[in-house]
């Protein structure tokens, strides 16, 4: 008899968007990126893993490190299909900064963050994405191949 072959986890792909479609960049940095090469949000992601590389991609681009902290932030997060650029800074205003911490947040807890956010800038309730929706986000992440 041969052995049953083992079930292959298959992993989310990421997805990879134009840096232009990143929310929250001016046109002047949308450019200033886009000169250094950066085209897409994954090479955004892979130039900046570690506080080194943010930091020395700050000095390549001539600007503070605190904009390549959020710009790397963004990208990450955006990887997630689901949560792609319509949802990337909501994530990132409700104190979710990358996919790794995305993977440890309790679904519940995160939707009632981003509920008090919601609530608490734009006194509307309405606009919270769904609950299945949040935990949708956190599967997507724990299975997305890095």
């Amino acid at each position: 008899m041969f052995p049953k072959p083992k079930a292959k986890l298959s992993g989310i792909k990421e997805k990879n968007w134009a840096i232009e479609e990143l929310p929250g960049l001016k046109q002047d940095e949308i450019d200033n990126l886009k000169s250094k090469g950066f085209t897409n949000s994954l090479a955004l992601v892979k130039q900046g893993r570690t506080v080194q590389e943010k930091l020395i991609l700050a000095q390549k681009l001539q600007i503070h490190v605190q904009y390549v902290n959020k710009w790397v932030a963004l990208a990450d997060l955006a990887r997630i299909p689901t949560v792609g650029t319509e949802y990337c800074g909501l994530l990132l205003h409700a104190g979710i900064a990358s996919v790794i911490q995305l993977t440890t947040t309790p679904p519940h807890r995160l939707h009632k963050q981003i509920l008090r956010l919601q609530v608490a800038t734009l006194q509307r309730r309405d606009l919270c994405p769904a609950v299945e929706l949040v935990q949708q986000w956190v599967q997507q992440a724990k299975s997305i191949k890095s």
